[in-house]
């Protein structure tokens, strides 16, 4: 074993003695809500397609006729040859879904967050995060070279307290603030109306990632940001293209300006090689269908399954979040305990995989369980009887 082999495996030795390693699951999809995994099907309560629109009829036909057409990638960054009429497409459907000036697509969400922030900051300026913003975020912020502060998980007091700081007199800095809409882990909400005041009374911008918001909040299901009432006041809205929008990639929405600014300043953007115009055409096909019948029918299905699975685990004693949204948590607390009770979840035919350190805190493990409207009836009657007798076996305290 050589020097370097010897140090990977003291590393993996840590992680897996501190319950925390980790491996490939591989799974293929199975109708809507199903995977196939170690030979048999399971029912996916872990993935993030809400409105089960990845495998839509309209959506896979735009992807495959954008194969036919336009080849399996793009063969080029946006800024050389590797801008087609699918990007074009995709950005102008994106800021008319979300009401603003004009977007611009990454080849992920991270990506997103990674080219928007250290274009925006830098050295001498002020990124302040929700301590439980997403990790893009995070390490967006820490790349920009501006200082890096963090307000206490939804709390608009502790947030002051930093802008107050941030915006001292004889300081001469851009302030930042980032947070997400709907929290991936906790499924609670950001308490946005409070935070978009409070970043305008102290001159600050924000970043609002609507990743788990696109696609179900709002009239018009354009997210969070519909739904209070709060467009046209937030700086940068980000994204998601793989989530309720059943495709892959992220995105930025906000002012002419501000896109033209990123084309010229997003390092991601700029260096990385096009988003395949099957992504991008799925994409657009799933935020026009958004606009349909069907597209209604989706999101109120899911609200429905939503408030079903809720109360049903409110009659079991499980503690549910405040704010609706499609994410369950079930936290279990210690990580060996977690990845136990994920692989009896399994077992009994449930793909709910353990969350840990550090896509949550120590000590915070849990069981990230989603729900989309593709789920029946049966579906959530079945999970909740499988989550009453695996946890009968390994009570929560």
């Amino acid at each position: 074993m050589t020097r370097f082999d010897s140090w990977l495996e003291t590393q993996l030795a840590r992680i897996r003695e501190q319950g925390l390693h980790r491996f490939l699951r591989h799974v293929e999809p199975e109708g809507s809500t199903g995977l196939r995994f170690a030979g048999r099907r399971v029912r996916n309560f872990a993935g993030n397609d809400y409105l089960g629109l990845a495998r839509h009829p309209e959506v896979l036909r735009a992807a495959s006729e954008a194969v036919t057409c336009r080849g399996g990638g793009a063969g080029a960054s946006r800024l050389l040859s590797g801008t087609f009429g699918s990007h074009r497409e995709l950005e102008q459907e994106l800021a008319r879904f979300k009401g603003t000036a004009a977007a611009l697509v990454f080849s992920s969400g991270y990506a997103a967050a990674l080219g928007a922030i250290p274009a925006l900051v830098g050295p001498g300026d002020v990124v302040i995060v929700d301590k439980k913003a997403h990790a893009c975020i995070v390490d967006a912020a820490r790349l920009s070279g501006a200082t890096l502060r963090v307000f206490r998980h939804n709390d608009p007091a502790d947030l002051e307290r930093l802008l107050r700081w941030a915006a001292s007199p004889g300081g001469d800095r851009r302030i930042l603030v980032a947070t997400e809409s709907v929290f991936s882990m906790d499924g609670d909400l950001a308490p946005l109306e409070e935070i978009v005041a409070l970043k305008e009374r102290y001159g600050a911008w924000l970043l609002l990632d609507e990743a788990h918001a696109t696609g179900l909040y709002g009239e018009c299901h354009r997210g969070l940001v519909e739904a209070t009432g709060q467009g046209g006041r937030i700086e940068v809205q980000m994204a998601t293209l793989g989530k309720a929008l059943g495709s892959a990639g992220g995105a930025i929405c906000g002012s002419a300006r501000l896109i033209e600014f990123l084309v010229n300043r997003a390092r991601s953007f700029i260096f990385s090689t096009a988003p395949p115009p099957a992504m991008t055409a799925a994409a657009t096909a799933a935020i026009r269908l958004l606009a349909t019948p069907d597209g209604d029918e989706r999101v109120a299905r899911l609200w429905q399954n939503v408030d079903t699975l809720r109360a049903r685990f409110a009659a079991m004693g499980l503690q549910v979040p405040a704010d609706r949204s499609p994410i369950l948590p079930v936290t279990v607390g210690d990580e060996a305990r977690a990845v136990t009770v994920g692989n009896r979840m399994i077992a009994a035919g449930f793909f709910v995989p353990a969350v840990r350190f550090p896509t949550v805190p120590r000590g915070q493990a849990r069981l990230r369980i989603t729900v989309s409207a593709a789920h029946t009836d049966a579906d959530l009657a079945a999970l909740a009887q499988a989550l009453r007798t695996t946890l009968s076996d390994d009570p929560i305290s």
